[in-house]
């Protein structure tokens, strides 16, 4: 797919300086920019999305743990105490 940017005239001057200065084509930085965003949004969607589930088994069950519960659990990682996961409860 090909697309174009109109991009506003400060930014494209910054952009122009930055790839003069890392000596790379600025349209090879604007996909690396976009794709970095895609990618982080996705991350972001997708996280949205496990909480609604979480939250929707959470309504119909009740079984939970407490940040306590997962804290501790998290910081006996990597020790001689290391802990398994905690159980869910109501």
């Amino acid at each position: 797919m090909r697309t174009s940017l109109d991009i506003e005239d400060e930014l494209s001057e910054r952009l122009g300086r930055l790839a003069e200065n890392r000596k790379r084509p600025a349209d090879v930085m604007i996909g690396d920019a976009i794709r970095q965003y895609i990618e982080r949004e996705e991350a972001r969607e997708s996280f949205v999305q496990e909480a609604e589930a979480s939250w929707t088994d959470y309504q119909e069950n009740g079984l939970h743990l407490t940040g306590k519960e997962v804290q501790d659990w998290l910081q006996s990682w990597g020790t001689d105490q290391k802990k398994g996961p905690p159980e869910c409860h109501k």
